[in-house]
């Protein structure tokens, strides 16, 4: 069984958790290296919906 949440650029692991650690900072969620099992679905929903955000924000900028 293959995991999917493997980055498709593996060099760019550490810069998408960095990213991912900025994101939940903005958020309020109070996100620890390693495992985070013990995050209700609201908090790493905000996570990645903040990081969503930004991404199509980025996207949008670089089009103008």
């Amino acid at each position: 069984m293959s995991r999917s949440n493997n980055p498709v650029v593996p060099s760019a692991k550490e810069a998408l958790n960095k990213f991912k650690m900025e994101a939940a900072s903005e958020v309020g969620v109070n996100l620890k290296q390693g495992y985070n099992g013990d995050l209700t679905s609201r908090e790493a929903g905000s996570v990645g919906g903040q990081m969503v955000k930004k991404m199509i924000e980025a996207y949008e900028n670089s089009m103008k």
